[in-house]
């Protein structure tokens, strides 16, 4: 992926440390990590950009948690935590 905004080999070492909380024998091909990073980047950039405009729409030009918590609820994205949904 040479147009990739997150350098290959972290994001890939990430994806191998987050795979070893479900199975510790996983192996991954390297189209499957072009593919997750693709789709990582896409959905970060998606995300900081709504997270930019909410900043915009409050009057400011920095964001903040609260704006990407927003932007997050507003797109239906959740994160569980111990079991329940939270913003």
């Amino acid at each position: 992926m040479p147009n990739s905004l997150i350098a290959r080999a972290p994001f890939q070492r990430l994806v191998r440390e987050i795979s070893q909380n479900i199975a510790l024998d996983l192996r991954f091909q390297r189209p499957a990590l072009d593919a997750l990073q693709e789709a990582a980047e896409c959905y970060l950039v998606g995300l900081f950009e709504d997270t930019n405009l909410l900043a915009i729409h409050a009057g400011r030009v920095t964001i903040m948690e609260k704006d990407m918590t927003l932007a997050r609820r507003i797109r239906g994205d959740n994160k569980m935590l111990n079991g329940y949904a939270t913003y």
